[in-house]
């Protein structure tokens, strides 16, 4: 195999993040906008000649300059900084591996930690605000129909914008109980159920819209191309000002963008007593630790952990093992 850094960058994101990562388009996006970006970095600091790509770029001292620069010129924020980081890890490992002459250099990146992040909270509305969100609509305008399926299934399904964006008519089915299936990260598939309610909803805009064919996309602008993310928020927005302007006490000065209603039900789903593994498998989260930020960011919910837990222990301390004692206070610490 030829080792040049610019035969392995080639082959880095035409063969193997596609076909043995398995990544998602919009990952490899990512990954090549990372790369991108590394570059006019190289340019502008004259770490190689215009248009030539040297491996002298991938030292530890450029890669972190780089990072520091993403921050303070780029105005970045440092969970971007950490998944720029990731990308480049990802291909020092790949590097590492097909071409052993490079090793000690790419060995450099791996060893580069990640920056510590102030843990966030995250935006959600209340029952109450996605209710009065979802009465501005009008059903009886050819806009509003489709305005008010866009964001009935948004909240619904709990899916990412991009998801939602690429959701075609045939991945709805609206036998008992409707279901929804989309493509999320890493190319999972995932099968969502949705209330009769919204799926209701959808089928009178599909019908008003003419949406029959099975690969056509289910959510279209005038020029019947499929919505943007910016379309997407577009919409959302000028509802929620609308709202605003009925309740304002309801959104406060939340920043209310598509992935609020993905917040927004996972915490509803919480509230209600489901169990987070359900939750996870319902967003297409990889791990349940990803997931427990939802119990994280509610005090309710924070307190009624503490309670059971404290309950469990007064009651049961004599069932519980040093090690699932161990394993439960190991989990209030990080949760709690």
């Amino acid at each position: 195999m030829n080792t040049s850094l610019p035969v392995l960058i080639t082959s880095f994101f035409t063969a193997y993040l596609p076909n043995v990562a398995g990544y998602s388009e919009n990952t490899i996006k990512s990954y090549r906008d990372t790369f991108v970006l590394l570059f006019h970095f190289a340019e502008e600091q004259k770490l190689c000649p215009r248009g030539r790509i040297n491996i002298d770029i991938f030292s530890r001292e450029n890669i972190t300059g780089f990072l520091q620069w993403l921050e303070n010129s780029r105005n970045v924020s440092v969970s971007t900084r950490n998944q720029r980081l990731a990308a480049l890890k990802s291909f020092s490992r790949y590097a590492s591996s097909n071409a052993v002459e490079y090793l000690d250099i790419f060995q450099q990146i791996l060893d580069i930690k990640p920056k510590k992040s102030i843990s966030k909270t995250v935006d959600y509305l209340s029952v109450d605000a996605i209710a009065l969100l979802l009465k501005q609509p009008d059903p009886n305008t050819h806009n509003g129909i489709r305005d008010l399926a866009l964001l009935s299934l948004l909240y619904e399904s709990g899916c990412r914008v991009q998801e939602l964006i690429d959701i075609k008519a045939g991945s709805m089915s609206f036998s008992v109980p409707a279901t929804i299936t989309v493509t999320g990260k890493g190319n999972k598939i995932r099968i969502i159920p949705i209330s009769s309610n919204a799926a209701s909803i959808i089928n009178r805009y599909a019908k008003t819209y003419q949406i029959s064919e099975t690969v056509q996309h289910l959510f279209t602008n005038h020029h019947k191309e499929p919505l943007t993310r910016s379309g997407v928020t577009y919409i959302l927005k000028k509802y929620v000002e609308k709202a605003k302007r009925q309740k304002p006490e309801l959104f406060g000065n939340a920043n209310v963008h598509p992935h609020v209603l993905r917040h927004s039900k996972a915490m509803h789903l919480l509230e209600s007593g489901v169990n987070l593994i359900y939750i996870r498998d319902f967003l297409g989260h990889s791990s349940v630790t990803t997931t427990e930020i939802y119990a994280r960011s509610n005090p309710a919910i924070k307190r009624k952990f503490l309670e059971e837990a404290a309950l469990n222990i007064d009651s049961g301390i004599d069932k519980y093992s040093a090690k699932e004692k161990e394993t439960l206070l190991d989990w209030l610490k990080k949760n709690i």
